[in-house]
């Protein structure tokens, strides 16, 4: 057992308004109790010199890890996933589905919504993301169109019962028949609609918005690009009052493009996801996504036609991707992990910045951009040989 009160006095903290040094962060009964210039003496103290303190990460987007998929539909894939995100400065996911069958799909929400209604081992699940059966052939990118179905209430509420009302976010393409109706009804529900995977015109995309869907899945891929006579979906999510979702590997997104979308939108309208598929940390080879083989080389996924499928990318990564690729404040760019994505969930009182009252969710980062500790509600699920030996002492 851990104390209920400790302390944290890393180099650096990423507070929500500033980068601050020589401070520390006390921890009481999971929560952040607050940011000091000392320590109180009375309370132990984990001395962590060289590092940076950021908010816990939020992967809004993710398929799996090490092997395991969120598809496996079982407990033990969720937490080796959730094992797996911690150790990268993730506190909480989406578990995100694949185009699969429909009864596959529905075991895999079942599952999900077990795993979010449960303590996971370490990055907790915060519900469902289904990426899959109601998108258009035309940019099915690694979804097998086999299997796609037309978006209806029956569906809908399939899904939400079988995740046990734990389904965060559909994603679908505007253009498929029933879908323009489907978006307020799951606005409704209190469920997130995304588009993506979509050949939807700027007007269509634009039509979608108005009805009630977010933003954009993955920005630029996946979606009818723009052009200078139709700005496409792409251009309608960067243009309009929408969450877009990056993919910051340097493969999906050049760096110009990064840049572009960050000049475009508030940073609090994008949000870094990983899209990582099982084959993250695993090394090159032959993998399958959903229903669709997969090969892995120098760490790129891709489908037989070539079509990129996911990505092994990690939040942290991405964060310093953005910062080195397209130049934006490393602060800006995790804050686009964790305190974005915690405002899309509508979480953000609670969770995704270090600020007094909120729940004591955080990552240290090293010198060389490793993570070397995590912390769930105070609880650490993830640390170094370093802390650890000064977490033991604690106990």
């Amino acid at each position: 057992m851990y104390p209920d009160s400790y302390t944290l006095r890393p180099a650096k903290i990423f507070t929500e308004s500033a980068e601050i040094s020589g401070h520390c962060v006390r921890i009481d009964n999971g929560r952040i109790a607050a940011i000091t210039a000392t320590a109180d003496r009375d309370i132990p103290v984990i001395e962590l010199p060289g590092t940076t303190l950021l908010p816990g990460l939020i992967d809004l987007h993710i398929h799996g890890r090490e092997g395991c998929d969120v598809m496996d539909a079982t407990p033990e894939a969720i937490a080796t996933i959730s094992r797996s995100l911690a150790q990268h400065g993730v506190t909480g996911f989406l578990a995100t589905t694949v185009t699969s069958s429909w009864e596959e799909t529905l075991a895999a929400m079942d599952n999900l919504g077990r795993a979010a209604q449960s303590n996971q081992p370490g990055a907790q699940v915060l519900g469902g993301y289904s990426e899959g059966l109601f998108f258009a052939s035309a940019h099915k990118g690694a979804h097998n169109d086999h299997y796609f179905l037309a978006p209806t209430r029956e569906r809908m509420d399939a899904l939400l019962e079988a995740s046990r009302g734990e389904l965060k976010v559909v994603a679908l393409a505007p253009e498929v028949d029933g879908a323009m109706d489907i978006i307020p009804y799951l606005k409704s529900r209190g469920v997130k609609v995304m588009i993506g995977h979509t050949d939807a015109t700027y007007d269509q995309t634009r039509g979608a918005l108005e009805a009630g869907a977010c933003g954009g899945v993955h920005v630029f891929n996946g979606m009818r690009g723009i052009h200078h006579r139709e700005p496409g979906c792409t251009g309608a999510v960067l243009v309009h009052d929408a969450n877009v979702e990056v993919i910051a590997d340097g493969v999906h997104l050049h760096p110009a493009i990064l840049q572009m979308i960050c000049k475009l939108k508030d940073p609090s309208r994008v949000t870094l996801i990983s899209d990582c598929i099982n084959a993250g940390g695993l090394q090159d080879g032959r993998y399958q996504l959903g229903k669709m083989d997969i090969n892995l080389e120098a760490g790129v996924a891709r489908t037989d036609s070539g079509s990129l499928a996911g990505s092994t990318l990690t939040l942290e990564r991405a964060a310093a991707n953005l910062h080195q690729l397209a130049g934006i404040d490393l602060r800006d760019a995790v804050h686009m992990a964790s305190l974005s994505p915690a405002k899309f969930l509508g979480i953000d009182d609670r969770t995704g910045s270090i600020a007094a009252g909120k729940a004591a969710d955080l990552a240290v980062l090293g010198e060389d951009g490793s993570v070397r500790a995590t912390f769930v509600a105070g609880r650490p699920v993830f640390c170094d040989a370093a802390v650890e030996e000064q977490l033991a002492a604690l106990r």
